[in-house]
């Protein structure tokens, strides 16, 4: 069944329908709240605030089938990430414990056993990126995962996060300034070899 048709199950009334929804987007989810807060504790509370807002805008008739299911729920993950940041009366980058620091993403494919020597320079560069996308302010950093780890295009990042498109532009545009400038001032090269 498609998620939107699970949807419509859960809304009849059956539950098994809903735990399936849960199955397929919890990991997902859970690494995108995880990902912009940057705690696990934190991370914890949106992600099960998010599940009880998705089923009670379900139970209240407001979801409308679309064929963008997983749009829909991110766009209300996001939005509770936002209120949560509102409550905290900043918008600073919460500081990275070791056990989340985006060790768990990979760039690029898996590499077939090429020149090591290769290999090792773009393993180092994509860990360099990490590093500074995790000194990133939020919303920065919030863009740049969604385009470069998501494959979503700046329309969908405006749509989801509720800007506009010159905003999410706007946004990469600083975190790729602020990124460059840490390369340089920590004389990081930021150049994937080719092999």
């Amino acid at each position: 069944m498609t998620d939107e048709e699970l949807a419509l199950c859960y809304i009849e009334g059956d539950n098994a329908a809903f735990d399936e929804l849960l199955e397929r987007y919890q990991s997902r989810l859970f690494n995108y709240i995880s990902f912009v807060v940057r705690n696990e504790d934190i991370a914890n509370d949106i992600f099960q605030d998010t599940f009880v807002k998705i089923i009670t805008k379900l139970q209240e008739g407001k979801y409308v089938v679309t064929g963008k299911f997983a749009w829909w729920i991110t766009r209300i993950a996001h939005n509770i990430i936002m209120d949560w940041y509102r409550q905290q009366k900043s918008n600073r980058t919460i500081d990275v414990s070791e056990e989340n620091d985006l060790s768990c993403l990979r760039v690029g494919a898996a590499i077939d056993g090429l020149n090591r020597e290769n290999e090792y320079v773009n393993e180092q560069v994509a860990d360099d990126v990490r590093r500074m996308m995790n000194k990133l302010p939020a919303p920065q950093r919030e863009v740049v995962y969604m385009r470069f780890y998501q494959n979503l295009s700046f329309k969908e990042i405006a749509q989801l996060t509720g800007v506009s498109i010159n905003t999410s532009l706007g946004r990469m545009r600083y975190a790729i300034l602020n990124m460059r400038k840490m390369a340089k001032d920590n004389h990081v090269q930021l150049s994937m070899v080719e092999y």
